[in-house]
């Protein structure tokens, strides 16, 4: 017997003396997980969180890389650059992820028509139902909405997974056509992490610092602050405890009300009541009956927690565990939450503690103090107006997060919940290119941009559109800053649905405009695109960029159309309009002195027909500026 418990506490010894020298287990982001695709010819870093103090051993592809974790718990790793390849074995101390492939990364964000769900579109492409490739991998971050505070983490518990047929119905429909062009072209895996929401803005994509031409959006950070410290329940984890110093508590009389007890507040109030019991109930189990209270409580006896109830109706029934009353000084306190004000032990109701050989009547004077006061939270209420519309909340919590993952560059799709405000547009999108290219610290990060395509009826007259007005914005964004590309697609949208199907030539434009910014080929990969305009008599002279071989008429069509001209009037009308080498000349007998043309200006355009000879259509462009 002696043998067995000597050998018992042995092993429990060991045990403990084991998990006292273990660190804690790493955590990693959900991002690195199996399945990942790390970007290619870059320095990489993985990165996690542990114990402070813990060391943390990264092994993969055939060396490994060691860090201590600092007094935060957080640790980075960087691992030298890294050719295409895979799959890998990645090793993070115990932790093993699998089925890692080097290659390249894009970062796809957006609105809806960037997360529109592969299985849309399996009438439309039935061979994505065939879908085998295990190069091509989909990352999609979960929705974190999160304007008061950067996250460090990503939400949720998404996986990659895999271009085979039994996991790319977890794909985005975009996404997984541009992987495929990008793989078919460049042979090596490519990674797509999609973080976008449907109906977002663009504001909410944008950190703080980069909205500050934006007033309205910019969440005041100072009233925040003071708000959240209002809303603290001053007493939490404390006022519970039975041996607090109460002596500068107020009284009330209970059965009652607040007001009636000269306290006019809506919040939190913590509420103590003294009490002694015979020696016979001393250690032994009891029943506690706090009548009915208004509106939601927690009660402690002895700062042991015995029950709660979440509205006021109910009557308050709970259990004293034997071993919680003692000798002497015993006290029972309530924290009483009351939203709406004038909290209440009501009348008449039963406010006891009932032992097997005792009653102790609760009612008389109880001490009381005040944990919240709305008032104190509502003092700043008019400077946080714009919580709810106040951009970076999607930035904050699906941007930021994903920080130190390295990308080749970024895929944007969105502007359609932005057509109300289009004249804002163009700054925000510079603004959003600027802030992503400090977050990853990637001066030339190269954006692909996608037009938006035609959508809504037609008109038979020359109108304004927001949405043209949104697809200048991201054309101005194109023409001036670096390292962008823009696919024009007003000619694969419907009408008729604000979500098209036609994701696989959008994305092989898209991929276009990779392969040049990107990838550095030399090709034409734009459209004509305006340059300037000369008026000639009745007749204003158009000229562009971005003709490659010539201008051209798609589809060998006679015709150019969704040509409008206007005089100082400002009224538009439809023009006729030659192409004369690598200009349009634009005119009407209807206007007799022409200053101003647009072109394909109108919410769907898709008959527009400017082309250059390889094909790609003329963005849509006007050259006023009413």
């Amino acid at each position: 017997m002696k043998k067995s418990l000597i050998l018992v506490l042995s092993l429990l010894f060991l045990t403990l003396s084991a998990s006292a020298q273990t660190p804690g287990k790493v955590r990693l982001p959900k991002l690195i997980s199996d399945k990942m695709v790390l970007q290619r010819d870059v320095e990489l870093d993985i990165w996690g969180w542990a114990d402070p103090g813990t060391w943390v051993t990264v092994r993969f592809n055939g060396g490994y890389y060691e860090t201590k974790t600092g007094d935060d718990g957080r640790w980075t790793v960087t691992l030298p650059p890294q050719p295409a390849g895979g799959p890998y074995l990645m090793e993070v101390n115990e932790t093993a992820i699998r089925d890692v492939l080097v290659g390249d990364v894009w970062l796809c964000s957006g609105q809806s028509n960037q997360e529109t769900p592969i299985h849309r579109l399996t009438e439309m492409f039935p061979e994505i139902n065939l879908s085998d490739n295990n190069k091509i991998r989909h990352y999609k971050v979960p929705t974190q909405d999160s304007k008061e505070a950067l996250q460090e983490e990503i939400a949720g518990n998404a996986v990659w997974h895999s271009g085979v047929a039994s996991e790319v119905m977890n794909w985005t429909a975009l996404a997984y056509f541009y992987a495929l062009e990008a793989y078919n072209k460049t042979g090596v895996p490519q990674g797509m992490l999609v973080s976008s929401l449907g109906g977002s803005e663009i504001e909410s994509w944008i950190s703080q610092e980069y909205l500050k031409d934006f007033p309205r959006l910019i969440l005041d950070k100072e009233a925040l602050a003071a708000q959240e410290e209002a809303s603290k329940d001053k007493g939490e984890g404390v006022w519970n405890m039975p041996d607090i110093d109460d002596s500068d508590w107020g009284t009330m009389q209970m059965p009652g009300t607040w007001r009636e007890n000269g306290l006019d507040v809506r919040g939190t109030v913590w509420m103590r009541k003294d009490f002694d019991i015979p020696a016979e109930m001393v250690g032994r189990h009891a029943k506690l009956s706090m009548g009915t209270l208004v509106h939601n409580d927690q009660v402690y006896v002895n700062g042991v927690f015995v029950g709660s109830t979440g509205y006021e109706y109910p009557p308050r029934r709970y259990h004293i565990p034997a071993g919680v009353l003692r000798e002497g000084k015993n006290t029972v306190v309530v924290r009483l939450n009351a939203p709406g004000g004038n909290g209440e032990f009501i009348k008449d109701k039963p406010y006891k503690i009932i032992g097997d050989a005792a009653e102790i009547d609760l009612t008389g004077t109880w001490k009381y103090k005040v944990g919240t006061d709305m008032a104190e939270v509502l003092k700043y209420a008019d400077r946080l107006k714009n919580r709810k519309t106040a951009g970076s909340g999607l930035y904050n919590g699906m941007i930021y997060p994903i920080r130190n993952y390295k990308v080749k560059a970024a895929i944007w799709y969105q502007g359609e919940s932005n057509s109300g405000r289009a004249h804002e547009y163009g700054t925000l999108m510079t603004n959003l290119i600027s802030n992503w290219r400090e977050l990853w610290n990637m001066p030339d990060m190269p954006f692909l941009l996608m037009q938006l395509p035609n959508f809504m009826q037609k008109h038979s007259q020359p109108t304004d559109s927001g949405w043209a007005r949104i697809r200048e914005a991201q054309l101005q964004a194109f023409r001036t800053i670096p390292n962008t590309a823009l696919a024009v697609t007003y000619d694969v949208g419907e009408w008729n649905d604000i979500h098209p199907l036609d994701k696989k030539t959008m994305a092989k434009r898209l991929f276009l405009g990779a392969r040049k910014v990107v990838y550095g080929e030399k090709l034409t990969y734009s459209g004509p695109v305006y340059k300037d305009m000369k008026i000639d008599g009745n007749k204003i002279i158009i000229s562009f960029t971005e003709t490659g071989k010539g201008l051209a008429i798609r589809g060998g069509e006679k015709v150019l159309r969704h040509f409008a001209i206007a005089g100082e009037d400002q009224k538009f009308v439809w023009a006729d309009a030659v192409i004369k080498g690598n200009t349009v000349i634009v005119s009407s007998e209807e206007v007799e002195n022409p200053v101003a043309v647009r072109y394909a200006w109108a919410d769907n355009p898709d008959e527009a027909n400017l082309i250059n000879k390889e094909g790609l259509l003329a963005s849509p462009f006007r050259t006023d500026n009413w």
